[in-house]
């Protein structure tokens, strides 16, 4: 629940009506667009999954604590934050069709507001990672415009705010090991297979 949603419920308005109150905010905010950064939490193969939305684009897609994520989006980009399951239906329709097999890319546009510095630059070269192929620390610390900044490439990645559509899964070490990723191993190993290309890492 976001602070408006917890500031309506907690005002003072008659029984029912607070729910009634807290329904005619969420489709005023859907429709006359009162709210910086809308999200929803969505299933998926790997658990649920919170994606957030900008006017700009997809700005955050998170495996982590549903509080700490709103709390964040609230600090790094404006306390106006609800959930409008409609603003992100774009981004959960592309979800849907890559855990399915049936989409190689996602085109829905991403907002790299939370991103700066050699981190962006790193996420940005990340993010033209082909769907089924891997790159290397050292090869995406390159592209970013400093081959020997591998390991701050990999913190880079570690800190990517929108895995899965910027693909920092397909990162690995130069020797074939998977390297880390930020919502664990077993997932970057899933997706990795979902993309056919795991066996690569073992060659």
């Amino acid at each position: 629940m976001s602070e408006i949603e917890r500031a309506l419920r907690g005002a003072e308005i008659p029984g029912d009506d607070v729910e009634a109150a807290v329904v005619r905010f969420l489709r005023r905010a859907e429709r006359d667009g009162p709210v910086d950064v809308a999200y929803e939490v969505v299933d998926s193969p790997l658990g649920p999954l919170l994606v957030a939305v900008t006017a700009r684009g997809l700005v955050r897609l998170s495996y982590g604590d549903e509080g700490d994520v709103l709390e964040e989006l609230a600090g790094e980009l404006s306390p106006r934050v609800l959930r409008l399951p409609g603003r992100t239906d774009e981004v959960r329709r592309e979800l849907d069709q890559y855990f399915e097999g049936r989409r190689r890319g996602f085109e829905v546009p991403v907002d790299w507001t939370l991103t700066r510095g050699f981190t962006r630059k790193v996420l940005r070269a990340t993010a033209r990672i082909p769907f089924g192929r891997l790159s290397t620390y050292r090869d995406v610390a390159s592209r970013a415009g400093s081959e020997r900044a591998y390991r701050a490439a990999g913190n880079a990645l570690g800190s990517n705010p929108i895995p899965i559509v910027v693909p920092c899964h397909r990162v690995v070490h130069a020797g074939g090991g998977l390297g880390g990723y930020t919502g664990g191993l077993g997932r970057k190993q899933f997706l990795l297979t979902l993309e056919g290309s795991l066996d690569a890492t073992r060659r």
